[in-house]
Order: C-alpha cells, then sequence, then structure tokens
C-alpha cells in the first residue's frame, strides 16, 4: 500500500508508467462534516487516555465547526483533530503547572516578607506598627495559600482516580480482542462479564466526582476551549464575547466620534458591519464588511479606518493599508497577487494576499482607490463576492474576517462647485451624495458598485466640526510635549483662532494641521530649542490681540513668567 498526495504523485509517479500501472489508484476524499465527527468520536477515548482529560461532545463538533470556517489552508480530519488535541494539551498543562490565584499569592506573599526583614532593623513606633500590620497580614495569606493547596491536591487526587480507571479499562478492551483472536474462551469470559463491568462501574463513580464544579482546575475540553485555540492559532475573536467587550460594541460609535468628528453616516455603516460580524451573524462566504468611502480631500476617510484598526485591535498597525496610486500601470496589477511563474519575483507573493494570509482578521484599506489601473477592479471582484483570492502560487486566501474599505477623491469637484455657489453650508446632503454617485457610476463598472456593502458620502467639515478636529489636535500635541516633561495650557480663545485659520470647506482638516504648526508649533520649537521651557514647566498660550502669546509658568509657580 503506497500513500502519497496528488502533486507529488503527478511529480513522481505519474512519469514512470511502468510502475504506476501496477498500483490500484484509490482516491481518498477528504471527509465532510458528519464523517469527520464520527472520527473525532472514535478518537476521543485516546486522546482523553493521552492528555487525562475529559473531551466533551460539544467540543468535538465545535472543532470540526470551527475548522472548517477559520482553517482554510488544511484538511478534514487532519485540522479538527489538532484542535482537540492543541485544547486537551492546555488544560493539561494548567494541572501540571501552579494555578494562577496560588502563584499571585506566592508572589505577594514574598513582596511581603521582603519589607517585614526590612523592617525588623528598624525602632521608630510607625515601623513598629507596620510590622504588626505585616505580620497579620503574611499569616492571613499564608493561611490561604495553604488552603488553596489543600483544595488543588484534592482536585488533582480526584482527577487521578478517574484516569487509572479508564487506563484499566481500556488495557481489559486490548487483552479482550488478544484474547478472541487467540481463542482463549476462559480469559475472554473473565474479561468480558467480570473485570470490564466491574471497571465501568468504578468507571461510572469516578464520573460523577469528575463533574463537580472545581475551584481551581479545568478538567474537560469545552467548545470554549476549541474556540480559545483557533483565536490564538489565527487571531479571529471567536470565543464568547465577555461581559465588557459586548458593552464596548454597543457603544463603538460613541468611541469612533472621539476621533472622527461628524460623519455619522460613515461611522455607523462601519459599527454595523462589526457588530455583526462579532454576533455570528454575518454571512460566512464573503467579508465582514465592503465600503467605499467617498468625499472631498480631509474629512476623515482615512482616519476611520485607522480609528476602527485602533477599536479593534488597540492599535493602528492591525489595519493592512495599500496605497492604490502605487498600482496605477497595467502591469503593476500582478504586483497585488503574485507575479506569474517564470517572471522575477515569484517567490516573493503578492503584497494584498501576503498581507491578509498573515493577518487573516483585519482591517483592509485600499486607500485612493481611483487612481488604480482599471484591472485592479477585476481582481477585487472576487473578494467582494467570494472572500476570496488565488496568489500566484495557486494557494487560497480567505478575505472572509476582513473588513475592506476603499477610500476615493472621486466627485470632490463636484462638491467644491456646489461650494462655491455659495451654498457652503446649507448644500443638502443628499444632492451632494447624488452629484457624486454620478461620477462614481462614471468611473466604476456596475459589477463592481453592485458588490460593494455600501457607499458612503462624507459630508464637507463644518466650523463647528473643525472646532472639535482642532481640540484633538491640540491634545496629540500634549501628548508629544508630555514626554519631554513639558505642559501646554491654551485659552479657549487660542482654540477659536486657531480653528477659524484652519477652516477650509474645500480642503477639510489638512489646512488646521498647518495652522497648528505654523502658529503653534513653529514657535514653541524656536523657543525649545533656545532653552526657554525648562524640563517640568507649563506652557501657556493666550490671544492678544490676533496673536498668540506664549508664557512659562515654573513648576510650583501661580502666574506665568
Amino acid at each position: 500500500v503506497g500513500a502519497t498526495t496528488l502533486d507529488e504523485y503527478r511529480q513522481y509517479i505519474e512519469k514512470d508508467a511502468a510502475l504506476e500501472r501496477r498500483f490500484q489508484k484509490v482516491l481518498v476524499d477528504e471527509p465532510n462534516e458528519e464523517d469527520t465527527i464520527a472520527i473525532l468520536r472514535g478518537l476521543k477515548q485516546r486522546y482523553e487516555l493521552h492528555h487525562e482529560v475529559t473531551i466533551t461532545d460539544p467540543a468535538i463538533i465545535a472543532a470540526v465547526r470551527l475548522s472548517i470556517r477559520y482553517v482554510t489552508d488544511r484538511q478534514l480530519p487532519d485540522k479538527a483533530i489538532d484542535l482537540i488535541d492543541e485544547a486537551a494539551s492546555l488544560i493539561r498543562m494548567e494541572i501540571d503547572s501552579k494555578p494562577e490565584d496560588i502563584d499571585r499569592l506566592e508572589r505577594r506573599l514574598i513582596q511581603l516578607k521582603i519589607e517585614h526583614e526590612a523592617l525588623k532593623k528598624e525602632t521608630d513606633d510607625a515601623s513598629l506598627k507596620r510590622l504588626a500590620k505585616l505580620e497579620e497580614d503574611i499569616a492571613r495569606l499564608e493561611k490561604e495559600r495553604a488552603d488553596l493547596e489543600e483544595i488543588l491536591r484534592s482536585e488533582k487526587s480526584t482527577l487521578q482516580g478517574a484516569h487509572k480507571v479508564k487506563s484499566e479499562l481500556e488495557q481489559a478492551h486490548i487483552d479482550l480482542e488478544a484474547a478472541r483472536r487467540s481463542g482463549d474462551l476462559a480469559r475472554m469470559s473473565e474479561l468480558q462479564y467480570g473485570i470490564i463491568p466491574a471497571l465501568e462501574k468504578q468507571l461510572a463513580a469516578e464520573s460523577n466526582v469528575e463533574n463537580m464544579e472545581f475551584t481551581l482546575l479545568r478538567n474537560k475540553v469545552t467548545e470554549e476551549e476549541i474556540a480559545e485555540v483557533v483565536a490564538r492559532a489565527t487571531g479571529i475573536p471567536v470565543s464568547k464575547m465577555l461581559e465588557g467587550e459586548k458593552q464596548k460594541l454597543l457603544r463603538m460609535e460613541e468611541e469612533l466620534h472621539k476621533r472622527v468628528i461628524g460623519q455619522a453616516e460613515a461611522v455607523n455603516a462601519v459599527s454595523n458591519a462589526v457588530r455583526r460580524s462579532r454576533s455570528g451573524l454575518a454571512d460566512p462566504r464573503r467579508p465582514n464588511g465592503s465600503f467605499l468611502f467617498l468625499g472631498p480631500t480631509g474629512v476623515g476617510k482615512t482616519e476611520l479606518c485607522k480609528a476602527l484598526a485602533q477599536f479593534l485591535f488597540d492599535t493602528e498597525e492591525a489595519m493592512v493599508r495599500i496605497d492604490m496610486s502605487e498600482f496605477m500601470e497595467q502591469h503593476s496589477v500582478a504586483r497585488l497577487i503574485g507575479a506569474p511563474p517564470g517572471y522575477v519575483g515569484y517567490e516573493e507573493g503578492g503584497y494584498l494576499t501576503e498581507a491578509v494570509r498573515r493577518r487573516p482578521y483585519a482591517v483592509l484599506l485600499l486607500d485612493e482607490v481611483e487612481k488604480a489601473h482599471p484591472d485592479v477592479f477585476n481582481i477585487l471582484l472576487q473578494v467582494l463576492d467570494d472572500g476570496r483570492l488565488t496568489d500566484g502560487h495557486g494557494r487560497t486566501v480567505d478575505f472572509r474576517n476582513t473588513v475592506v474599505v476603499m477610500t476615493s477623491n472621486l466627485g470632490s469637484d463636484r462638491i467644491q462647485e456646489l461650494m462655491q455657489d455659495g451654498r457652503a453650508e446649507t448644500a443638502a446632503y443628499d444632492s451632494v451624495k447624488d452629484a457624486v454617485m454620478q461620477v462614481v457610476t462614471r468611473h466604476f463598472r456596475p459589477e463592481f458598485i453592485n458588490r460593494i456593502d455600501e457607499v458612503v458620502v462624507f459630508h464637507p467639515l463644518l466650523k463647528e466640526q473643525v472646532a472639535g478636529i482642532a481640540e484633538i489636535q491640540v491634545e496629540l500635541l500634549r501628548k508629544r510635549l508630555s514626554d519631554l516633561d513639558l505642559h501646554l495650557e491654551l485659552d479657549p480663545a487660542v482654540l477659536g483662532k486657531l480653528a477659524a485659520l484652519g477652516f477650509d470647506p474645500v480642503y477639510g482638516a489638512r489646512p488646521l494641521k498647518r495652522a497648528i504648526q505654523q502658529w503653534l508649533e513653529n514657535p514653541l520649537a524656536q523657543e525649545m530649542l533656545k532653552g526657554t521651557y525648562p524640563p517640568g514647566s507649563t506652557i501657556q498660550v493666550r490671544l492678544v490681540g490676533e496673536d498668540l502669546a506664549f508664557s512659562r509658568k515654573a513648576p510650583g509657580e501661580e502666574n506665568p513668567v
């Protein structure tokens, strides 16, 4: 019997016709979901004996379903068996190592004992009082640790007793098969009617004890442990949401609005896509969400993507960003999925496919998408519709756990025209959106627009929104100054002045950044180089006439210098 893969068969066996015809080919297909569950149920007892834990039936079903959904680069039953194996070994390691509660107590005891030894040499009243208090704390913690260690010993002995019976029962079944093959009827009778029923009865009694709620140890592999393993391996949060995460998702709009001022439609659309995904209602055959953000420059399209990555992963670096202006030539399209065989760069893989293979759960930002060559959109059709893409090596890359966001400045000239007509703040959002969509439908093919979940047109920024952005930008400057041990205090009038200087309905928030650089950062940089502001001092900025006045308040001083 020979076993090989299809690729190796083609490479080594098929070339040798004389060798090939001496074998009968049997194609072994990947088992389906039901067959895999049956296979795992058959292997369950072996893994329980090996890891000395109990594997529940819901864990087996979860292993099969989650491996089909999230582990796309391997085959059943291998990937499902691996999940069971890893989850069981995780629990076994927890049983063998010191529980976290006891470890934390021991660390605290060591700290208190070090302090106790140091205070023994002191003779003043305060030290003696502290010493007495420490001795009480040490005695209390020692008792807590002793109680926990007693519970741990009891739980471990319970688990070991059940495992010993399971091992004996497994050996009895092996001996029964051996006796049946050798025709030893006396031994068969002894095992089948004496030893095995007695062991099964003993195991049932041990199992009742094993079903108790344990305080320190986990002794069962459940669907939660399987989800934990999948989440750790793929980075995709598939485990049950804790109450804190549910509350965080329910107020997602509020969190995003701390960084993105205005743009309620865009923030709502993105938040709803994430909530659908985490609650399990998203279509499993498509990306979690696909959006086309349209609008004038500097209104927060890219900033919203950064805020989303920060919200989901606590870092902006989790965003896969591809600047589509780098793909303006037709030949550069191949760089997204990798060069074909025989071309330079074949071994390197594609920019897009490699980034998503390494980080399958991510915010995928395709920035300035209208700058790319039209052939790029042919590649994106499969991503938006089926959540998959095949790279230059023939590997299928899974996009079903990404949020795809494309940004574009298409139609921004129409927005500028509407504003130059004198309707800067009164231009109706619907009329602006209609005008922009006319431009978009001329630029993109209908089949591309039809595959996008939502086309979101960003509002031009109003004066009060620019004032809110000014506060965010100044807060970022404060953080940079605090790293240099300097503090910044601004009068409200200064913020109003900066917002007025930076307000430009055509160019969005970027003129505000330039105004802050010119009026605030440049003078500050000069004064810092002169040594006007030593570390620890507070910089106060006031509006005097039409100019900004800077003054220093040293540590502990009431009036600025």
